[in-house]
């Protein structure tokens, strides 16, 4: 695993990471339960018996993605404590034990956001403190464990560039690094002191990071008149993942949840549009200050999975680049961030609006496209007429209505296809836009079953090179596809084998965009 794992420590090193910790997370070890397939999001336990996840284990897997030079702030989830001391409160209050019937409420919600009155704040502020304190413990030793090693930090500068700290090791900082303002009354609901985010200290924040410290973030903030207000955590790091432009949001699933397709298999990957269709086929909506979820959607795992999709798409919205929704099973950080597979579902920003299979009225386009190229012999001529007869093996990159890039896919025996007429229009070259239709039709490619993907090329060999292609004989082509090659051009064929579509999804990571 470790030898596999170069590439993605060199790719996150520097990068910005915001992830968030749920309240059921922090105070016991969780204990995952057997597999469950009756429903679309089941608990993932992996074995029969289990897998056990504590908030030191967490806390020791944020402190190595630290230490190998990722930014990390985390924000933390205080619900469930609250919810618990409520109804404990409430349980005493009923008996006759101290307090005050008039003091004591009950947990108040409205279409899934917590009423926050004065006595609730009150047990928010005890818990949130507990939490953040148990998180900022538990990070302090591992990142000192390391200090004791006589390993150092990451400065990280304003160019991107690291250097090794004068000090120690870094520090677990909290402060006013946002500011927050209430929900006030909405469909006739008066929230009281819940609350949403009014502004996030960016500056602050990159300034501790750069400094080499992790950043920790609770649902307890402060409006510029200095009351205090409940935000909801999930959107809290939604929202400081955006104003960081963050190039991951990771939420941590409070149960096993993962989302499976028609075939139980696990769903690794989903582009945003998928996303989207996921949330309008369960009627979720983001209202800004909430995600909606309906109440005939009863499964908890189900809600909590479709909640936090939620926010983490209107993180994309707002310029992340990735979101990950991961199960609280042991090392499942590590292996999201550093395994090909990862551990639970990616949803990423479509990356490919503007493709599509190309049609009839795209012949002349793709033909002024690639002529030049045909000229110079780079590529093997074609005809409008010969477009227009496998214009359906063609994709086309449009801006405008201009075709700026081009491909065509060919499906061949067994699990081979071939990938040809790759052209990018010469004003569009710097723009990730040969990257982007590759991707393209690599992912039609294993959706089809077509996991061998080959090309031919004469001059444009180290591109393919660098997107791990490797060269290979005429005799481990597909035999149809042998009869049909021209030696005589004298082109080489390079190779590569898709295993996952998440594969595809970090390899966006590196594209030139």
């Amino acid at each position: 695993m470790f030898r596999g794992s170069g590439g993605y420590i060199a790719r996150h090193r520097g990068s910005k990471i915001v992830i968030h910790i749920p309240g059921e997370l922090i105070t016991s070890t969780q204990i995952l339960d057997t597999l469950d397939t009756s429903s679309p999001f089941p608990n993932n336990a992996g074995d029969g018996g289990g897998s056990k996840l504590s908030i030191r284990n967490i806390c020791d897997d944020i402190a190595l993605i630290w230490l190998l030079g990722i930014k990390v702030v985390v924000v933390i989830g205080c619900r469930p404590q609250v919810d618990e001391r409520m109804k404990r409160r409430k349980e005493a209050a009923d008996l006759g034990m101290g307090f005050d019937d008039d003091d004591v409420e009950v947990n108040r919600y409205s279409n899934g956001m917590r009423i926050t009155d004065s006595s609730t704040l009150r047990v928010v502020k005890e818990e949130a403190g507990y939490v953040r304190f148990e998180v900022e413990r538990q990070l302090a030793r591992s990142i000192k464990s390391t200090s004791r090693r006589g390993v150092k930090p990451f400065i990280f500068n304003e160019n991107g560039g690291t250097s090794e700290s004068s000090v120690k090791g870094g520090n677990v900082v909290g402060g006013n690094f946002y500011s927050s303002q209430p929900i006030g009354v909405r469909d006739g609901c008066d929230y009281l002191f819940s609350g949403t985010t009014r502004k996030i200290e960016r500056e602050a924040i990159e300034r501790s990071l750069n400094s080499g410290d992790i950043v920790i973030l609770t649902s307890l903030g402060v409006s510029p008149s200095g009351e205090m207000f409940n935000v909801p955590s999930e959107g809290l790091a939604s929202t400081v993942a955006g104003a960081l432009s963050a190039e991951k949001l990771i939420y941590y699933l409070s149960k096993g949840a993962c989302l499976r397709n028609e075939n139980e298999k696990v769903v690794q990957s989903l582009r945003l549009s998928e996303a989207n269709q996921l949330l309008m086929h369960n009627n979720v909506h983001n209202d800004g200050w909430r995600v909606q979820i309906p109440q005939e959607v009863t499964c908890k795992n189900q809600r909590e999975f479709l909640g936090k999709a939620g926010w983490g798409m209107t993180a994309l919205g707002n310029g992340v680049k990735r979101a990950h929704l991961i199960s609280p099973v042991d090392g499942a950080l590590l292996q999201e961030l550093y395994t090909r597979d990862g551990s639970g579902t990616l949803i990423s920003r479509d990356l490919y609006d503007g493709i599509r299979r190309a049609q009839v009225e795209d012949v002349n386009g793709i033909y002024d496209l690639i002529t030049p190229l045909v000229r110079e012999g780079n590529l093997i001529e074609r005809t409008r007429q010969a477009l227009e007869k496998d214009i359906s093996t063609y994709y086309v990159y449009t801006r405008d209505d201009l075709i700026v890039a081009t491909g065509q896919l060919r499906r061949y025996d067994d699990e081979y296809a071939e990938i040809g007429c790759l052209v990018v229009h010469p004003d569009y070259q710097r723009g990730g836009r040969g990257d982007a239709m590759l991707g393209y039709l690599e992912r039609l490619c294993l959706e089809s079953g077509a996991t061998k993907v080959f090309v031919l090329s004469t001059l444009t060999v180290q591109f393919f090179i660098e997107r791990s292609f490797r060269l290979v004989s005429l005799e481990d082509l597909p035999e149809s596809k042998q009869k049909k090659v021209d030696t005589e051009r004298g082109s080489k064929v390079y190779m590569k084998e898709i295993k996952s579509s998440k594969e595809l999804v970090e390899n966006e990571l590196m594209w030139d965009r």
